[in-house]
C-alpha cells in the first residue's frame, strides 16, 4: 500500500491510525532517507498508543522504552542510523521485550527482520530539494498477523 502524505501534521495522524491497530508483540521497520518522517510518524504511533513522555529520536541513545499510561502496550523506540551490524542489534537486546511491546526500529532494514516474523515495513520517501512536505509513504506487511488485514480500509485510507 502506498499513500501520499502531505504535512508532518498528517504523517503524526498516520501514526495514530497505525497505533490502533497495533498490539503487544508487533514490529515496525522504518525506513527512509534523513528527514523523511520517521520520528514523526513514531511521535503519531506513541500518542496513539498513549505512552508515557515524549516520542524523540533515539539516535543517539538507540534504545528508549515508553511505558503505557493506560492498559495497551509499551513502546520500544530503537534507531539503528548508528548501529554497525547485526551483533550490536543483539547487544539492544530487543528480542528481550520485542512479544509484550510495540517494537518501532528506525534504519532497521536489513537488521531486525529476525526479530518477529510478523511485521509492517514502512519506507518513507521524499523528493530531495523540494520545499514540499509531501511523502510518500510504503507500507509493506510481512506474516501470518496481518493475512487478511486490509490495512487501506482499516486506516481509513483509499
Amino acid at each position: 500500500m502506498i499513500v501520499e502524505i502531505p504535512t508532518a501534521h498528517d504523517m503524526r495522524d498516520l501514526g495514530v491510525r497505525l497505533a490502533g491497530i497495533l498490539k503487544p508483540g508487533d514490529l515496525v521497520v522504518l525506513d527512509g532517507p534523513l528527514g523523511a518522517g520517521k520520528t514523526t510518524l513514531a511521535q503519531g504511533i506513541g500518542a496513539g498508543l498513549g505512552v508515557r513522555g515524549d516520542v524523540t529520536s533515539p539516535t543517539f541513545v538507540i534504545a528508549r522504552v515508553h511505558p503505557s499510561l493506560g492498559d495497551g502496550p509499551p513502546l520500544v523506540h530503537a534507531d539503528a542510523y548508528r548501529v554497525e551490524g547485526r551483533l550490536e542489534i543483539d547487544d539492544l537486546d530487543l528480542d528481550a521485550s520485542v512479544d509484550d511491546s510495540v517494537t518501532i526500529v528506525e534504519w532497521g532494514k536489513g537488521l531486525v527482520e529476525g526479530l518477529a516474523a510478523d511485521r509492517l515495513d514502512i519506507e518513507i520517501s521524499r523528493t530531495v530539494g523540494s520545499k514540499s512536505e509531501l511523502r510518500q509513504v510504503r507500507i509493506t506487511a510481512q506474516g501470518q498477523r496481518w493475512d487478511g488485514v486490509k490495512l487501506g480500509e482499516v486506516l481509513g485510507l483509499r
